[in-house]
Formats: structure tokens, sequence, C-alpha cells
């Protein structure tokens, strides 16, 4: 009886342990990665020290400290309250080590893509970033749950009635030490391996490479590419009314010595698609990830829809609503910056249920109303991780107009993709093109930035080379900047 009850006590403690540092310690590793100057030390110093003092010296000090601190004495006093409190205490250091690591494995990308749909911060770290993080750091968190477990023995030096203190008491009396540890050993051992079971199980039911999604969709048959898109000529001019969407003016950015944006300034119309150009190196990336404050400026201003958007005019400044119109940017990147943890279909649905655009059911079908124009319906129950690279970009796009955007950016959307797979991403964007959605492209599929586009600007070191039309490079001298680097880009 009194072991049962004993290992009951173990087991409390150590979940309330291990639940309550698990949350102190993610609070901390947060302010540690992610806060201020002074907030990262604090935590930094935090975390040194009581993973410096041994939880003995710990448990002692709190349970003694109504000597100098009588006002603790109702709850110090008990050696649960006092043994739960220490081991909190020294815990969280540790938790929180584990948390950072969860928090540092999720690629900056997974911030971006966020930042791209308009999630605030708070929102981010729920939806995005603390399932990822948590997945990671899972199987550390357990077996620290194992040592809290094992560190309840020393919590006896402080009277509480826990398994090892139990049996101390039992075999002072019937003098059989070893089979009395024997039952001890056995105890623990049944608590720790109850635990592990229900963490193992929680842990599968988290790792989405386990769940495929395949049974739902061969009932919906083969994905089919987009149709194929109208040519140029054949656009059908919506949206296209001379409204500027996008202005650049003045635009500098650079690092350090670098500069690799050097006085932009452009303008793009609503329903024109505008290609950027250039060699590796040329600023194009750089610039197309100023539009939505990816990457800050350090001079000029972007104007989006006519009205003022980012700046630097002595100081960075974002638009006060930005959170709110940068949902209107719909953001294509190089390497996808898929949500891993989520499904086909919940990566579009995301953002528009963030954002509170519609009913659930109404979400889905609008979902899915865009991933069948990217070819990408029959899928919408796998997960990221079972897609292709065409497949992930597609899904990117329809993620990306889920918002249902006045402008779409891509930054090389092809360039991360096998040869074969190039072609149906190039497809599903002449799509949009020929429904006039206005497109900034950053590329160097160069047949298909002439092929589409409304109008061609070249970068090189930092500046633009060239701002024009395609049906204008033929009168280009042949030995010109730009026809030399599409036709060698071409061969």
């Amino acid at each position: 009886g009194p072991f049962w009850k004993a290992a009951l006590l173990v087991a409390f403690l150590s979940v309330l342990s291990w639940c309550i540092g698990s949350a102190l310690g993610f609070g901390v590793a947060l302010a540690k990665t992610t806060g201020p100057v002074w907030m990262r030390r604090i935590s930094s110093a935090y975390v040194w020290f009581f993973r410096s003092l041994p939880l003995l010296v710990l448990l002692i000090f709190v349970y003694n400290l109504p000597q100098i601190m009588p006002g603790l004495q109702p709850v110090l006093s008990n050696p649960f309250w006092a043994g739960l409190i220490a081991l909190v205490m020294s815990e969280t250091a540790y938790l929180a080590e584990i948390h950072r690591g969860g928090l540092l494995a999720v690629r900056q990308g997974q911030h971006e893509a966020a930042l791209a749909l308009g999630i605030r911060p708070f929102g981010k770290y729920r939806l995005i970033v603390v399932p990822q993080a948590v997945r990671v750091a899972l199987p550390a968190l357990g077996n620290e749950f194992i040592t809290i477990v094992k560190l309840t023995s020393l919590v006896s030096v402080i009277s509480l009635a826990e398994i090892l203190l139990v049996g101390q008491r039992l075999y002072t009396r019937n003098f059989l030490v070893i089979e009395t540890l024997v039952a001890v050993a056995f105890y623990y051992v049944l608590v720790v391996t109850v635990f592990t079971q229900i963490l193992g199980r929680l842990e599968k039911s988290m790792d989405t490479s386990r769940k495929s999604g395949v049974e739902d969709d061969l009932e919906a048959g083969p994905a089919a590419l987009p149709e194929a898109a109208p040519a140029p000529a054949e656009k059908n001019g919506k949206n296209k009314n001379g409204d500027t969407v996008l202005e650049l003016r003045d635009v500098s950015k650079s690092f350090g010595d670098k500069t690799v944006l050097d006085h932009i300034s452009f303008k793009v119309a609503a329903g024109e698609v505008v290609s950027v150009i250039g060699p590796s190196g040329s600023g194009k990336t750089t610039l197309i990830r100023t539009i939505n404050s990816l990457q800050d400026i350090d001079h000029g201003e972007i104007l989006f829809n006519g009205r003022p958007w980012l700046d630097n005019h002595g100081e960075y400044r974002r638009s006060p609503d930005f959170f709110e119109d940068v949902t209107h940017i719909g953001m294509v990147f190089q390497s996808f910056n898929l949500f891993p943890h989520r499904s086909v279909i919940d990566n579009v649905t995301l953002a528009p249920k963030y954002h509170g655009l519609g009913s659930s059911d109404a979400l889905r079908e609008l979902a899915l109303h865009n991933l069948e124009k990217v070819g990408m319906a029959s899928h919408a129950n796998k997960y990221p991780h079972q897609l292709s690279g065409g497949q992930k970009q597609r899904l990117a796009i329809a993620r990306a107009l889920a918002m249902q955007p006045r402008l779409m950016l891509f930054d090389e959307p092809t360039s991360a993709l096998d040869p074969e797979l190039v072609g149906e991403v190039l497809q599903t964007i002449e799509l949009l093109a020929s429904e006039g959605m206005t497109m900034v492209i950053v590329t160097h599929e160069m047949l298909f930035a002439t092929r589409i586009s409304d109008r061609i600007i070249m970068m090189e070191d930092g500046k633009m080379e060239a701002d024009i039309t395609p049906a204008r490079l033929a009168d280009e001298p042949a030995d010109g900047r730009i026809r030399c680097f599409i036709e060698n880009a071409r061969n």
C-alpha cells in the first residue's frame, strides 16, 4: 500500500514538474532566441546558474527558506510544494535548452512564409513554429521527464514520502535491504515505463511522416496539370486598368560595403507581368524581398496600391496596416517554405482561417478550387514530404492565391526543381498571367520571361541596367548587355 501511494505521488510530482518546467522553459528559450538584449542576458544567466547548482542544495535551500522569510512557512513547510518548486526552478533551465534546440531547428523560411501571409508573431508561434519545434524537441523532452522521475528520489531529504523514503523506512524495520531496494527499483521502472509509452504515442501522433492521406487521394483520381495558357497576345485584360499597384522610389540596400540595390525605381501597373533577370548576385532576390518586408531597405520608399507601404528616410518603417495589407501580396519562394506539419489543404486554408475570411466550409471549398486550378486537388490530403518538387511549388502558388492577392511575387520559382518539373510550374504561372494577375517574377528562364512578360527588368551589380518590353528587345543592339545576357542564358 505505501509503495503504491508513493508511486502515485512520484508520478504526480514528476508530471507537474515537467509540465510547469516545460511551459516556463519555453518562455525562457523564446526570450533567449528572439527577445531583446536585456531579456537574452537574463534568460542566459538563469540557465547558467540553475544548471550549475546541484538540485540537492536547491532542495534544502528552498525547504529552509522560511527561516529568513517566515511568510513562506505555510507553503514551503510542506515537503511536496517545496520539492515541486525546487524541481521546477532547476528543470526549467534544462528544458529551456531543449526547447531552444527545437526553436532553432525550425527553418527561417517558416518565419518568412508566416510574415508573407500576414500572420502576426503570436499566431506564427502558435500555428507554425511551436508545433514544429515541439515535434523536434519531444524525444529530448521525454528523456528529461525520465530524469525528473529519478530526481524525485532526492526529495526524500526533506521528508517527502516518495518511493525511496518508503523503502528506507521499510528496510530499517525488516532488515531486507536488497529485497526492498529491488521493490523500490520496480516502482520507479513502472512509473517510467507507463509515461514512456504515453510520450511514445504522443510522438507518433505528431509525426507527419507516418500520415499518408493516400486512401482519400485514390478516390480523387490522378492529378491534372492546369490547362495551357493562351499566348500573351490573347490575355483577357482582366484588372488591366492602368492603376499602379506597386511603385519603388529610389530604393537602396547594402550589406556592409556591398551595395545590392542602388537607387532602384520602377512601377508595376495592374495586370502587368514584370520579369526581373540578371546574373547571380545582381540583387534580384533582394529586390523582390524588399517589396513585402522580408528584407529591409536603407533608403527610399515603396508604395502599394498608391499608398505609403515601406520607407526609410532615416528609420525603416512599415505601414501601420502592414499585417492587414501584406495579405494582398502573394509570395512564392524559391525553396517552397511549405508548412511540413500540415496537409496540403491545411497549408492552403491556414492563413484565410487565421484572418477570418470565411467559414471553414467556404474556405475549404475555395482551397479546393485553387488546388484544382494548379492541378493539385487530388493531393489535398497528402503532406508536403509526399510531393515532388513541382507539386510543392504548385501548392505554394495555391497557398498564395488563397488570400486572393492583388500582386504575386515569384522568387526564382523553378531554380530548385529538376528540369523535368520546370514546365508544370511555368505552365501554372502562365495560367495566372492569362487571367490578368499582376506579377513580379525573378527568373532565369529567358524564353519564359520573354514570352510571358509585359516588361523585363535587368539587374546587374545592384543597378537597373534595363527596363524594356519584349517587343523592343529586337531593336536592342546585338552586342548590347541585355541581348548578350539573354542569348547566353538561352544557350
